[in-house]
């Protein structure tokens, strides 16, 4: 762990991570525009400082990163539909998670797919958790970067988010390990934010 504090681009990455997130979130009504100019900021920080694995072929990364992003987005649904079973107190929670972050306009769209969900893998898997790989073993490497990655969120106020982000960061960083792939995790991270936000969303 003392080596990880010593390697100043994680440490600065996460830093400006941090600062970038909390002020996406800061204000709903353009968080979109700062989230968007956010990510953009990350993808150079991340590609400036390492490279991009692509170790599958073209046909291997759609189909499993497809299949992974729809079974992602089942296992939410699952957890969706224990909630309402259960009663939990989350049914509103997840209303305004839509209300006040998911796209509506058509560029928020283009966003969400060219900017939102590549911008996030290059970061969070390409660059943290690769580098995280450097000084930790595979099993905690993938858990401490979907915790990095969850705890990014926490300026949203919501912990379903926070949870969320955990879970698919785990499942999304378990890929990239498994696969060296990086356009896999892009594929799977955009159809599992199609599914929940344009053809199945949880609302």
């Amino acid at each position: 762990m003392k080596k990880l504090f010593q390697d100043p681009y994680i440490i600065i990455g996460l830093i400006i991570a941090h600062v970038l997130l909390f002020f996406s979130f800061h204000d709903k009504t353009i968080f979109w525009y700062i989230f968007s100019g956010s990510l953009l900021v990350l993808i150079a920080y991340a590609t400036f400082k390492g490279e991009v694995d692509d170790e599958v072929s073209f046909i291997q990364y759609i189909l499993l990163g497809a299949l992974s992003g729809f079974l992602l987005y089942f296992v939410f649904l699952l957890g969706i539909r224990a909630i309402e079973i259960l009663h939990l107190p989350f049914d509103k929670s997840i209303k305004n998670l839509y209300k006040w972050y998911a796209p509506s306009l058509f560029w928020q769209y283009l966003a969400l797919v060219l900017v939102a969900a590549p911008g996030e893998e290059l970061f969070w898997r390409g660059f943290i958790q690769k580098r995280l790989l450097n000084y930790f073993k595979p099993s905690f490497s993938i858990l401490f970067g979907a915790i990095l990655y969850a705890s990014a969120h926490i300026y949203s106020g919501s912990f379903l988010l926070v949870l969320a982000a955990f879970i698919s960061g785990f499942v999304w960083g378990y890929l990239y390990f498994l696969k060296k792939s990086m356009p896999l995790v892009i594929v799977s991270h955009i159809i599992f934010d199609l599914m929940i936000f344009i053809i199945l969303p949880f609302k």
